[in-house]
Parts: C-alpha cells; structure tokens; sequence
C-alpha cells in the first residue's frame, strides 16, 4: 500500500483517524481469538459518507479493507495481511432513534451490544440477541457474523431480529435499506444478503433492529443431571410446560463446569462439580403471580420422574446473574483450546460429543475435549484444549470434528460463521452449487476481491 492513498484517507477522516505504527500491532484481540494484528494502518469514519468515500478510493486502489467490530469471533473472520487497511466503525456508535411505540431501536453498526440493550431496557422494552461478548461485540458484528447467543431459543438468531440496514459495498455504493416495518414485501429483501455474509459483500454501517416486550419475571435454575439422554428429557420437558416463557436452555459438560467453578475454578459452585451433565434453564414472562409456580412445576415434573441428580432454583438477581455467570465463563475454556462451534439435532448432540471425547485424544495425543452449549437451538461448542497447537495437530482435530459431523447432517457453523479456518470445511455443509452461487455473489459486488478477502469463499 503506498503513502499515496494514506494521505488521501486522511483527507477524508482527518489526520487523527487514520492510525499507523506502534498503535495498530499493539491492537489486542479479545480472548486471543487471532494472531497479531499484522495491518498497515487504521481507519476510523465517522459517517456513512466517509464510509462510502473510504471505500471507493480503496476500490480504485486495489487495497483490500478488513472491518473490524469487537473482533471476538472465533474462526479467524478478521485476520490481516501487513499492507490491509482496517475500517472500524467505534465513531459510528450512535442510538440514532429508539421508538417504544413501534418497538424499534435504530443506531449505527459501532454500537456495541450492551449499549444497546441498555437503550432498550431504559425505554421498558428488551433486545433480543445476547451473548458472552456483549461488552465488546458490536450491532455491525453482530449482524455480519448473524450472532446467535443464549436467547435464540426465544428470539431466534440476529437474523430474526434485523428490520433493516445500511451497507456500503465495495465500490462505495451506498445501499439503503432502512426498513421499519415487520411486514414489507416490497420486491428482493436485499439486506437478508448481508446478514453473516462476515463482510466479504459490503460493509454494515447502520441498523434497524424489532425490539421485544421487556419480560416482567426471571426465573433461573441449575441442574445436575447423570445422562445426556435426561438432559434431552428435560429439555423436552420444559418446551413442554414453558411453550411461551423458555428463554434458555444451556448444557454444560463436567469437564466444562469443573473449569468454571471452584475448586479448580474462580466462580462459587451452587452444585458440586462431578455430575455428568449441568443444564441452566431460563424462563422470562409477563405474569408474576403465575411464572414462578409454572417454573416449580416443572422442576417438580423433572424430580418426579427422576430426570435430575440435583437442582437449585435463584432466588434473587444475584443469584441469577451468579448461575449465568458460570455459563459465560468461557475464557478459562477457550484459552490454550482449537474451539469449534457445530448444529446438529439435539437428541444426536451427547453421541457427537461422546465420540469426540474418545476419539480426539487417541488420535492426537495430549487434547482434551471440553463441551457446552445452546441445546435448545442445536448448537454445541466444542473446545479442544492442546498446548502444542502446531498446524498438523490442529489440521487432525478439525478433520475428526468436522467428518464426525457426516453421519448426524450436522453443520461445522452454528453461529462463528466461517472465516478462514472452516473455508476447507464449507462443503461439508452446503452443495457445490451454493457454494458457486456464494462465489458469484462475491465477485458481482466486489469484482476487485477488496472486502475482506479469502474469508468464508475464495473468490479467485
């Protein structure tokens, strides 16, 4: 990349907002979810105009541009080359209109995700994507990487939320969709193209996102059960009794809550580590005086018909914000681990989670295989913990969890999206021809290969 186009990018954004140097390969990534940040420099716009004009003099350039939200994805859908540019958007960070009537919440794509529940909760009304990452992840990442979370099971994935966007292509096409309505079927919906495309098709720069009821009740639990097939049990059990208020439904593996709690842990232990499986169970409503006799009942029905070991139900928002906290202790889990994320039926999840228990370290000696997830919505993660993360190491753990998937149909992506490290992996889970028409897609809207590239497609 040349001097040339630094100087004019910062005729755009001003001198202060284009940042080169000591500044950008001292950039941490969260979680160390990549290598190090190996670009020329930093641009930070603060308007879709200044997108737009970022974007068309990187077209005319050839200069391939990497955005950048909270960058806590987990399959190296950021990863840099030493003369990429990144864009990030942390100065478009504005609640631009939150309608409490209409239910919608409107800001830019460098709003991070709390912010943005914490709008929703202060108009007495609720977002409906949350994850782990919240404090860092912003609306733009989340939308490109269609983040899915611990509410999916209730709201649906990021996708199911999104009522419209603004996108900036490659060529500094501004593209506005700026829908407001659930109902609109006014010819393409064009913005469904860019959501989890991981911006390898353009890049998010403003959202429009349906806001939920704010629930009015919370009730949380931790379970102890000693088979998977009970824990399956319960599931069905709670979609059962709790068609309207099942909110979360998260499985923990012993050999990922041992992590998290003490003794070996940091967190307080509300049940002894040891069981085989721990399930977190959620419920939100809208009616005090019914909720929580309605949450008893099922806690009664599992302990009736001998489906848990153990149980204890939060009292207070503290102990829920302590229960949840377990569940969210993930660094001490994906640290030193190769962390895979996979869908697959939920009645198959403990058979895939058995074999890979077995398997991977007989095969590559040295791993242990820690396993959690959102059971409600078929989505497992699986971490593999391995100091020597050498590349033929890793290479023979992705290939046994990956073709371990074939005889379920599972997917290798429940929600990390593809990046870099699933691309070998991709038609595992999609035909020949959508992985073709994804090609197409890419160089039709970015025929210069500058968004992003080598991510989820190679679109030489």
């Amino acid at each position: 990349m040349s001097d040339d186009i630094l100087t004019k990018l910062k005729r755009v954004v001003g001198d202060g907002r284009v940042v080169t140097g000591e500044r950008v390969s001292a950039y941490e990534f969260p979680w160390a979810t990549h290598d190090r940040c190996l670009a020329k420099a930093f641009v930070y716009p603060a308007s879709t105009e200044e997108v737009s004009k970022v974007m068309a003099l990187c077209n005319e350039h050839r200069q391939v541009v990497v955005p950048f939200g909270g960058t806590t994805n987990l399959v190296q859908g950021c990863a840099t080359a030493e003369d990429d540019i990144v864009l990030s958007l942390k100065h478009m960070a504005d609640v631009e209109e939150l309608d409490s009537a209409a239910q919608t919440l409107s800001a830019g794509a460098g709003l991070t995700l709390q912010a943005a529940q914490e709008a929703a909760n202060k108009a007495g009304l609720y977002f409906p994507v949350d994850i782990g990452a919240r404090s860092s992840c912003t609306l733009g990442g989340i939308v490109s990487t269609n983040a899915g979370g611990t509410k999916v099971i209730r709201y649906g994935m990021t996708r199911d939320s999104v009522l419209g966007l603004e996108v900036v292509l490659a060529d500094g096409t501004v593209l506005t969709s700026m829908n407001r309505f659930i109902k609109n079927n006014s010819g393409f919906d064009l913005k469904q193209m860019f959501i989890g495309s991981e911006g390898v098709l353009g890049i998010v720069t403003r959202v429009i996102f349906r806001l939920a009821v704010k629930p009015q009740t919370q009730q949380v639990a931790l379970l102890a059960c000693d088979s998977f097939d009970k824990v399956v049990a319960t599931l069905h059990t709670a979609q059962q009794m709790l068609p309207a208020t099942l909110t979360g439904f998260e499985v923990m593996w012993n050999s990922f809550y041992r992590l998290a709690v003490q003794p070996k842990g940091r967190l307080t232990a509300p049940l002894e580590p040891g069981a085989a499986h721990y399930i977190l169970l959620e419920a939100m409503g809208s009616e005090p005086e019914h909720d929580a006799a309605a949450f008893e009942a099922v806690l009664e029905s599992l302990l009736t018909n001998e489906l848990l070991t153990d149980g204890v139900i939060a009292k207070s928002d503290r102990e829920r914000a302590d229960i949840w906290a377990i569940r969210d202790e993930v660094e001490p889990v994906i640290g030193n681990s190769h962390n895979f994320d996979v869908s697959l039926k939920s009645a198959d999840a403990g058979a895939y989670v058995a074999t890979l228990v077995n398997k991977i370290p007989a095969e590559v000696a040295g791993t242990e295989v820690v396993g959690f997830g959102h059971l409600g919505d078929n989505n497992v993660h699986v971490s593999v913990q391995m100091k020597d993360q050498s590349s033929e190491r890793i290479q023979a753990v992705e290939k046994i969890v990956y073709e371990q998937l074939l005889p379920y149909d599972g997917a290798i992506s429940a929600e990390h999206g593809i990046g870099i490290e699933k691309r070998a992996y991709l038609p595992i889970s999609r035909t020949v021809e959508e992985i073709d028409i994804m090609r197409r897609l890419k160089r039709m809207l970015d025929p210069n290969n500058i968004l992003n590239p080598g991510k989820v497609v190679d679109a030489s």
